[in-house]
């Protein structure tokens, strides 16, 4: 059966690169035949320009003939083994993208899983929840801030012009105790009798009873 069908060849089948490689070795051979086929063609066009007209001329030219139709079908070849190239190396890049896309699929893929998985450790109603107590503790911290700033001294519904007008009040009552408080503009009120009793006391006290207590 083998010597009808042939054994089945346990060799690896060559890659891509393999094929492309050998027939790129077929175009270098193409190439040194046709190198080779124009250097004798471009002898015998010499050859035949300083010939006469004769039967031997005839035979010169009929081998130029022969050579250029040798020279088409060479080129021809090394075109055909040329585009064979392009088209390996076309279905080379489309296989690499496919294998870089099937690398970004897989790599989606795992991400996928893994983010499902670390969103399924997520709580949605907890982090409400953090939030809304993050947004009362806020407010209460607001309100504290607030309730310690709060002035004790001063209203709040003061009127600004009644301030100034105070202001002005006070300027010319401290002017006019300072023309009142003697030479060096002493207020008259650092100037009083100090041995005066204070003027909170209603009754000044007795005469004697002072006397009983300095004997």
């Amino acid at each position: 059966m083998n010597r009808l069908f042939g054994a089945t060849s346990a060799a690896p089948k060559p890659s891509l690169n393999d094929a492309v490689k050998n027939i790129e070795d077929k175009a270098g051979g193409v190439d040194i035949k046709l190198a080779k086929l124009n250097s004798e063609l471009s002898a015998v066009n010499d050859r035949l320009k300083r010939m006469r007209e004769g039967p031997g001329k005839q035979t010169v030219k009929k081998k130029a003939l022969g050579l250029l139709k040798q020279r088409r079908q060479y080129e021809g070849q090394l075109d055909q083994l040329r585009q064979q190239v392009n088209n390996m190396e076309q279905a080379g890049m489309m296989q690499d993208n496919l294998k870089n896309t099937m690398v970004t699929v897989d790599a989606m893929k795992t991400t996928t899983r893994e983010l499902k998985k670390q969103y399924g450790k997520v709580n949605i109603d907890q982090i409400e929840r953090l939030q809304d107590e993050m947004a009362d503790l806020m407010d209460i911290g607001n309100d504290i801030q607030e309730s310690m700033s709060r002035s004790y001294d001063v209203p709040e519904d003061i009127d600004e012009e009644d301030l100034e007008a105070e202001l002005e009040a006070l300027g010319d009552e401290m002017e006019h105790e300072a023309t009142l408080g003697g030479a060096e503009g002493v207020p008259s009120y650092l100037m009083e009798d100090t041995a005066a009793p204070p003027q909170f006391i209603d009754e000044p006290p007795e005469t004697s009873k002072v006397k009983e207590t300095a004997g």
